[in-house]
């Protein structure tokens, strides 16, 4: 009986409280950053993509 109440204490203490609404309104913002970052970063991705492509066309045409 002791063991147990020992372990519902340990686990109780172990929780950690919710955290603060300004913290969680935080949070949200920066996914909101990171998830913009991503989105543009892909973009630029698919940019260099295809100015790579033009440029090894340009090249190629220039050979024959």
């Amino acid at each position: 009986m002791a063991w147990a109440a020992i372990r519902i204490a340990k686990i109780t203490a172990s929780r950690q409280a919710s955290p603060p609404t300004e913290v969680t309104g935080r949070v949200e913002e920066l996914e909101r950053v990171v998830q913009t970052l991503q989105h543009e970063l892909a973009e630029t991705q698919e940019r260099l993509d295809f100015t790579e492509r033009l440029l090894a066309k340009g090249r190629e045409e220039r050979r024959s």
